[in-house]
């Protein structure tokens, strides 16, 4: 703060004439071209609604809006720690997402849908049936996609990173299947992040897929993984007390923990190139706007 203040200063001191306009900061009339207006912007819209492997800080998504879409995409990360297709709806987040996909001035919008983790849960406020209330919000959801004049796109959840004898043990596969029955049924594009990201991990084993991850194993968990079978997720850390945040400034936290679900800066950008390739795949209309 003192060197700031000392800048400023410093600055406050020089002659005014240091700030005025040289001949060089801009050309003459003479030498510009004769003005006209820019044509229409032809702007793209993506919105991405899920739990919290797509959320800031612990999912793919803003890795995806920061790395793969160009300049003409407004890319907007709505996904949400501890959400279910169920909970995401009551709680008024997406009542939030479709006034974005309402809104005016873009040629094409886009909602992308990923559920399944937190649908899979036994909290009250979360779980749906896999064979009921999670298909018909998955439904209810791309018709209002649609009434709100945007393009649905489903998202098969994100792969955990368990393994069982040296094999994943992809618990989310049969929630993927009924995201696709949807897709399938409501004739919506898929992008196939479950079987992807499992291929993914599968490739690199127990142990190097712990690279994915927030924050460092244990060396218990270490040990395990080169067994072949992972151990229990631990529970998360507490958060930080309000008292040892600062004054001023930035006070929110994220509170980084180990897991084989959610994802850390690495896991993070791998997730997001999976996803930006297989979106440019299921949707070819939008390949042009998608960085790879």
């Amino acid at each position: 703060m003192l060197k700031l203040a000392i800048t400023l200063a410093a600055l406050a001191a020089l002659p005014g004439a240091a700030f005025a306009q040289s001949s060089e900061a801009q050309p003459s009339l003479d030498k510009r071209e004769k003005r006209v207006d820019a044509p229409p912007i032809s702007a793209y819209k993506i919105i991405l609604v899920g739990d919290s492997t797509m959320a800031p800080g612990s999912g793919w998504a803003s890795v995806f809006c920061a790395y793969h879409v160009k300049s003409s995409v407004a890319c907007l990360n709505l996904g949400r720690g501890g959400r279910s297709t169920r909970s995401y709806q009551a709680e008024g987040s997406w009542k939030i997402a479709m006034s974005e996909a309402r809104a005016e001035g873009y040629a094409r919008k886009y909602v992308l849908i990923q559920f399944g983790h937190n649908d899979q849960s036994t909290k009250a406020e979360r779980w749906t049936d896999l064979n009921t209330d999670f298909q018909s919000n998955l439904r209810l959801m791309v018709s209002d996609v649609r009434a709100a004049g945007a393009v649905p796109v489903l998202v098969t959840p994100l792969s955990r990173r368990e393994f069982r004898g040296g094999k994943l043990n992809n618990t989310l596969a049969a929630w993927a299947d009924a995201v696709r029955k949807i897709a399938l049924e409501t004739k919506t594009p898929v992008v196939e992040l479950n079987r992807d990201s499992a291929r993914a991990v599968e490739q690199l084993g127990p142990v190097e897929a712990m690279k994915l991850a927030m924050a460092d194993p244990l060396p218990e968990e270490i040990a395990a993984a080169k067994a072949g079978t992972t151990l229990r997720p631990r529970p998360a850390p507490e958060s930080p007390p309000a008292s040892t945040l600062p004054k001023t400034g930035p006070r929110g936290r994220i509170v980084e923990k180990f897991d084989y679900t959610h994802l850390g800066e690495v896991g993070a950008k791998a997730m997001a190139k999976i996803v930006a390739h297989d979106l440019a795949v299921a949707v070819p209309d939008l390949s042009s706007q998608l960085l790879p």
